[in-house]
Order: C-alpha cells, then structure tokens, then sequence
C-alpha cells in the first residue's frame, strides 16, 4: 500500500501527553506545527522536539518562524530577527549590504531552530507589500516583485546553508486583498495575467530554490471560484505546470475562516483536507485545534480522512510522501552551546539588522 502522511497538526503544552503520542503515532499524520504555546525555553522545547522524534523519526517538525511580529521563539538566547520589510528598506540604500544581510537572516533563524530539533520554518514571505493587507504588512520584503525575489532567494540561501528547507507564501500572492484569510475570505478580481505579471513572478524566478509553497486561501475569481489551496488550476496547471515548481506544497491552516468554505458552501476540516489533497496539495495544516475540546476537531479529521481514502475521495501518493520526507533536514545540525561557538554563526548574527 502507498504510504502518505499528509497531516500536519498541533499539541497543546510543553510536552506530548498519551493522547498526543496515539495521535502522532496516526499513519496520517506526517507533521507537526509548534507554537508560542509550546515553548518555555529552549531546554523544554528541545525536549519536546526529541519526545516528536521519539514517536515517529521522521515526523517533520515545523514552525512559523518568519521574523518580526512572525517569530514564535524570541527569548533565552534567540536572535530577534527584523520584519522583512527592513531588508526591504535597507535594499534602497544599499543593495549589495541588503542581501548580504537577508542571507544572515536565513541561516541566523535555521541554525537556531535546527539547534533545538526544529526540521522547517515556513519561510520567507513571497507576498509583495502594496500597503493594503494588515495580515501581510511588514512581512512582506518590498513592492517590487524583483527585489522581493532576490531578498528572498538570500534568505533561502541562508536557510539551506544551514541545512534547512524553505517555503514561499502564499501563491500565488496575498499582499493586494485588504481581508484576512484567518477571519474572512478575501477575494481577489484582477485577471490572470495581472497576477502572473507580478506577484507570482517570484515563484517562477525562484523555482529551482524554493523546496515548498503555502498557497493563500484567497479567491482569485478571474481564475477559479475556489481558493488557490483548493484549485488544481492553481496548484497543478500553474504552479507545477506553468512555473516548473517540483518541491512539496502545503495547504495553509484549515481553521482559518479562508478554508470553511468552497465555492459558497461551508465545509468541514475533513473535507476541505480531501479538497486540497485532490487539488494539488502533498500536505494539509490543521492548527490550533489541540487545545480546543481536548483536540476532539483532529481526531473526527483522522477518521473522517481515513475513510475518505477508502472509499476512494483521495488517493495516497508516493511522489507527495517522497516531498515530505525531502524536507527532513539531511545534514548535521549543531547543538545550542556548539553553535555559540561557531564563526559562521557568531558572524552571520553581527550581520543580522
């Protein structure tokens, strides 16, 4: 039978529980997200990544990590790093210092994750900044699609210099709609080739470095009626077909209010997993549901997903695992005290603005 763990989820505290262990011990469940809530200091979340791995070596474990407002672990010892827009700001003035700078950024936020047993941050941001989406704000680099493109490739740079993967947010692009996926569902009425003439131009330029994509559950009605995370047009046709896109694409988070809903009808998280799995997604994102009702949403999504596949709703995919499990960080990671002590680091943090 083919194997595919296509299920990224949550746990509640510092530590696994029983029931978090059954659930991640699940053949579904390929990934988990860690939060704020998860973290004390980098000693217990070291822990909690080593108790993950204990369960299941190759769980992916994953968080958004981003910089600015977007960094989920700021203190004993972490660097704070800078919104992306700095970077952005910095460009203007100075180009060269701007991507010298971006590339300490990406290898700063990896090493210090992989320090603590994290596999992949979802970063960067690929969302251009037109000054309308308080959602996007500051994370995104700049307007300008080029210079998006470079900071960004820099920072990926980074990230993979230290031995991670990266993902590029959120395709085809979230920046132009003012309305919040997590709490509404933005549409957006531009025609196709508005949007492939500039915010989608990073993902083309950046296809041979990008090794995952979070599409946006945005409407981007001139293409299709549904969100660009349930839409094969998007995913298979533009994404992989058009833009030569190869690596591993996840959905964004289900929960949010952008994923109750398709093509007017409110759906539930189990059958919007199915409709990104059948669009083009390798992976769905179920978040925040742990600590609610004792996380009964991710058990009824284990069942209900379950049966789905045997009655034929979806179909496991071995090329959608093999891209899981190519974001399992193959190279040697540091520990804290060692990485203290590392020029490459120490250097890369004196570059960090």
């Amino acid at each position: 039978m083919t194997q595919h763990a296509p299920l990224v989820i949550d746990v509640a505290g510092l530590a696994l529980t029983p029931v978090d262990r059954k659930r991640l011990a699940n053949p579904l469940v390929g990934g988990i997200i860690l939060f704020g809530r998860n973290w004390k200091d980098r000693e217990q979340v070291t822990k909690l990544c080593a108790e993950i791995k204990a369960v299941r070596g190759d769980m992916l474990i994953c968080v958004d990590h981003e910089g600015g407002r977007v960094q989920r672990f700021r203190t004993d010892g972490f660097t704070h790093l800078p919104p992306m827009r700095a970077l952005g700001e910095m460009w203007m003035a100075d180009a060269m210092q701007a991507t010298n700078a971006a590339s300490a950024c990406g290898y700063v936020l990896a090493s210090e994750l992989r320090a603590c047993g994290v596999d992949l941050s979802f970063a960067p941001v690929l969302d251009l900044d037109y000054g309308a989406s308080s959602v996007i704000g500051d994370r995104s680099f700049h307007r300008d699609a080029r210079v998006a493109a470079l900071l960004a490739k820099s920072v990926m740079h980074g990230m993979l210099a230290a031995g991670m993967a990266n993902c590029g947010k959120h395709f085809p692009g979230h920046g132009f709609v003012k309305a919040d996926s997590h709490v509404d569902i933005p549409v957006d009425n531009r025609p196709l080739k508005d949007i492939l003439g500039d915010d989608a131009l990073p993902y083309g330029w950046l296809s041979t470095t990008l090794t995952s994509v979070m599409p946006a559950h945005v409407i981007y009605t001139k293409v299709d009626k549904r969100p660009a995370g349930f839409s094969t047009k998007w995913l298979n046709d533009i994404l992989r077909g058009q833009l030569g896109f190869q690596g591993c694409v996840f959905s964004d988070d289900l929960s949010m209010e952008g994923a109750r809903r398709i093509e007017g009808k409110a759906v539930s998280y189990s059958q919007a997993a199915v409709a990104a799995l059948t669009a083009g997604c390798d992976m769905v994102l179920l978040c925040n549901e742990s600590a609610q009702s004792g996380g009964k949403a991710i058990d009824v999504v284990l069942d209900e997903l379950m049966a789905a596949k045997v009655a034929g709703e979806w179909q496991a995919s071995e090329a959608s695992e093999n891209r899981r499990l190519s974001l399992l960080p193959s190279a040697y990671a540091m520990t804290w005290d060692t990485l203290m002590g590392d020029p490459v680091y120490m250097h890369a943090v004196g570059m960090v603005p």
